[in-house]
């Protein structure tokens, strides 16, 4: 009885769980993709648990995108976003780009193309141990794609 009973339950709550309503704005804006103007996406993933260097390559990206764009920023020519991928309105983003653990990428927006350049390994690589290679990397891809 115990068997049934918890079986009823379970599916129960599966059933109940793809019920939920989406914020329709945030699931919108990323199943278009590309955005309405040019610009340049610095796009940094992680999950719920982050290492020191994830957090690094965070920190670090963060950093360099700010001090060294920061009239691109307020023109909104280079963006910089943090995408937890365990939130349910970052699925469509993190399928996108075939993310499943801490990323990055710089994505270049432009006449409607999308050039995508996955900088994970180099990020892994430099953002603790050569934290200012990793700074100047990123700025040198900003920059490339901004042209």
């Amino acid at each position: 009885m115990k068997k049934i009973v918890l079986m009823a339950v379970a599916c129960l709550a599966l059933v109940s769980c793809g019920t939920g309503t989406k914020n329709e704005s945030s699931v919108q804006g990323v199943e278009m993709g590309v955005p309405a103007r040019d610009c340049v996406e610095v796009l940094y993933f992680h999950g719920k648990q982050r290492c020191a260097t994830c957090m690094a390559i965070e920190k670090n990206a963060s950093e360099a995108v700010s001090k060294e764009f920061a009239e691109e920023i307020k023109k909104g020519n280079v963006v910089f976003r943090v995408i937890d991928i365990t939130k349910e309105e970052n699925e469509a983003i993190a399928e996108k780009y075939e993310v499943t653990w801490s990323s990055l990428f710089v994505v270049g927006h432009k006449n409607g193309n999308e050039n995508v350049e996955n900088m994970t390994d180099f990020a892994f690589k430099n953002a603790r141990q050569s934290p200012e290679e990793f700074k100047s990397g990123v700025v040198a891809k900003v920059r490339e794609m901004l042209k």
